[in-house]
């Protein structure tokens, strides 16, 4: 017997695919499902050269020999020591940062214009670098939310920055006609029910239910 192949799917850090990785499960237990966690760039290079079936990065990303959709806006937070000035608000403005050492790492995932507060003497290489200098007292960072939740860490916390751009989560996959499992994992990251999905179902026969031979002669 053969066996199945699966359905690669990457995805960036601060994404969850739990969800999915469940509802994939249920529609389609018989694909496995293989999860591969890298940066945007790997992950977009990677479903170029097919060695992904699709990912789930954030945008802006290269399009060429690529279909994306837009699934969700992440919201943009600050974070800083639990003693910080911010914290006094529910939100806070870029104009609150004007004054703030704002840590810029090199895998920074927001589309800046304008940067705000002042830069660093040296950019740290991750954010996981750039969470332990703000812990450290050494500025704020602005990220996603979820990269926030991701590099929780009790002696910090963070307020949402109403006017800094946000990143968007975007799923893509190659310029190619969609296999049954591409079209399957479409609708579930777009929340098609079962019913309404553009994959053909299996027909469930009901078993046959033999009957007893009939009599033909008399009874004696």
């Amino acid at each position: 017997m053969t066996e199945q192949r699966a359905f690669r799917l990457g995805y960036v850090p601060g994404v969850t695919p739990d969800k999915w990785a469940r509802m994939w499960a249920e529609r389609r237990p018989h694909v496995p499902l293989e999860l591969t966690l890298a940066p945007t760039d790997e992950v977009v290079t990677a479903v170029r050269a097919t060695e992904l079936d699709a990912g789930l990065v954030r945008a802006p990303i290269d399009r060429v020999g690529l279909h994306a959709i837009p699934l969700y806006t992440e919201t943009t937070v600050v974070v800083v020591p639990k003693d910080h000035v911010v914290t006094a608000a529910d939100e806070a403005t870029l104009d609150d940062l004007a004054d703030e050492i704002v840590q810029r790492p090199q895998d920074d995932t927001l589309p800046w214009t304008d940067r705000p507060g002042r830069a660093a003497v040296s950019d740290p290489e991750t954010t996981a670098d750039a969470i332990e200098l703000v812990a450290a007292g050494v500025g704020v960072l602005v990220l996603p939310l979820s990269l926030a939740r991701l590099h929780h860490r009790r002696d910090l916390t963070h307020r949402p920055l109403r006017d800094a751009p946000q990143s968007g989560i975007v799923l893509t996959w190659p310029d190619a006609e969609n296999s049954e499992d591409m079209e399957e994992f479409i609708g579930i990251v777009r929340g098609r029910t079962v019913n309404s999905s553009r994959t053909p179902r299996p027909v469930k026969t009901q078993p046959v239910r033999k009957q007893p031979p009939r009599r033909t002669g008399r009874r004696r």
